[in-house]
């Protein structure tokens, strides 16, 4: 947009603006950067400072063992003394059988305090020679032991984790165990989830009510959609749940629209405040100087050292071709040109016309009336995203933006 403004002036008016300025030869020069002197701090600053607190006591042993006197450290034998119960099947009264044939022994009181929906099944099952028996399908026999014994004592081997912690998670939800569901998604949120294997953890996440560990899954896959696209898990969900390939599919195109969007926005917002940053340099040449260019009134000194403001490099430059240039028409001259935007920018954000110090800013304030609708609907959008770029520096930041490369 900035490009395409430009407002129409005799090539008079340029000499006007060097009348303004006086442009010396720049030579060669260096300095150090004048450095602001660090505020001192008076002796009245710390006169209302309240003392600290003091510091704790260290605690003795007696403090310690009164402290944790109510405590106990029995919770780990507890867990063995349950474990071996399970293990040894001491008195069993339940027999749970599994689909290659096999067996576990277990505790019809312990099964129901642990899992209602488990207690409910035991009490409608039929009792044969003492025994209560109960069959849970489609589970291996390893997942259904960790289960079994999980209820037992929460214990659980990290083999056995790692190997069934998906069926371990079918069987948390349709038992209602949250205990064990916490303990799976868990371990599957920290370190178990890979490409080959997040698309199983999704499908399972969501049918097991996990939200958090779907919205990890899902995350996964967008990180890496392009290989965990032309895996098995992918080919296997798009025959089984196709609705949920069309979801993700669909995350994925909204989050790259944003991400494209974001990344326009952020370059569209860099481009404003360096624009900005043009226009707060113009003003400071025009009104103070910078080293070898400044108005004619001031007495310029080139060997202060280098100028801490980035932007100025940019607009000496633009203001020497300007002062230079034979053509000096706008369409004519492209570095002209924007010289021309500038002011004219200037000239629209510029709230003391009458006092101001850049050239051409009245003039250019009375040519706005001459403007199409066209033209002046963009020159206000320009000024105002220019205006929110301003805003959004804040009251502290400093001008350490590079200049535009539009305006070297």
């Amino acid at each position: 947009m900035a490009a395409e403004l430009y407002s129409t002036s005799p090539p008079s008016i340029g000499e006007t603006f060097c009348g303004y300025i006086d442009v010396q030869v720049e030579n060669d020069y260096s300095g150090e950067i004048l450095m602001l002197e660090t505020l001192r701090t008076s002796s009245s600053y710390h006169y209302h400072i309240p003392k600290p607190p003091p510091l704790p006591r260290k605690a003795s042993k007696e403090t310690f063992h009164m402290k944790f006197r109510n405590f106990t450290s029995a919770l780990h034998e507890t867990k063995n003394i349950w474990d071996r119960l399970f293990k040894e099947g001491h008195i069993a009264d339940v027999c749970i059988l599994t689909d290659d044939n096999s067996y576990i022994l277990a505790h019809c009181s312990v099964l129901s305090v642990a899992s209602l929906v488990l207690g409910t099944f035991l009490m409608q099952s039929k009792v044969k020679n003492g025994m209560r028996q109960i069959k849970i399908p489609g589970m291996p026999y390893g997942a259904i032991y960790a289960f079994i014994r999980f209820l037992y004592s929460s214990c659980y081997d990290e083999e056995n984790m790692d190997k069934f912690v998906l069926h371990l998670l079918v069987l948390s939800h349709c038992y209602s165990v949250p205990s064990l569901k916490r303990v799976c998604t868990s371990y599957i949120e920290n370190g178990w989830l890979s490409e080959g294997n997040v698309i199983d953890a999704l499908q399972l996440a969501r049918n097991c009510d996990a939200p958090r560990l779907s919205f990890i899954c899902t995350r996964l896959v967008l990180k890496n959609f392009k290989s965990i696209y032309s895996t098995e898990g992918w080919k296997v969900m798009r025959q089984a749940n196709p609705n949920i390939e069309q979801e993700l599919l669909e995350v994925v195109v909204e989050t790259d629209s944003r991400k494209q969007e974001r990344l326009r926005k952020m370059k569209e917002r860099k481009v404003y405040l360096q624009l900005y940053e043009a226009m707060e340099a113009l003003l400071r040449i025009c009104k103070d100087g910078c080293q070898t260019i400044g108005p004619r009134e001031k007495l310029l000194n080139g060997s202060k050292g280098t100028c801490g403001f980035p932007a100025c490099k940019g607009v000496e430059n633009l203001v020497r071709h300007f002062s230079n240039c034979r053509v000096r028409v706008p369409g004519g001259c492209v570095h002209c040109k924007r010289m021309w935007q500038l002011l004219e920018l200037h000239s629209r954000m510029c709230t003391e016309p009458d006092m101001c110090r850049v050239p051409l800013c009245g003039h250019f304030k009375r040519k706005m009336l001459e403007h199409s609708k066209k033209d002046e609907a963009r020159w206000r959008s320009m000024v105002k995203k220019v205006t929110a770029a301003k805003i959004s520096l804040g009251p502290f930041a400093s001008p350490g933006l590079p200049m535009c490369r539009q305006l070297h």
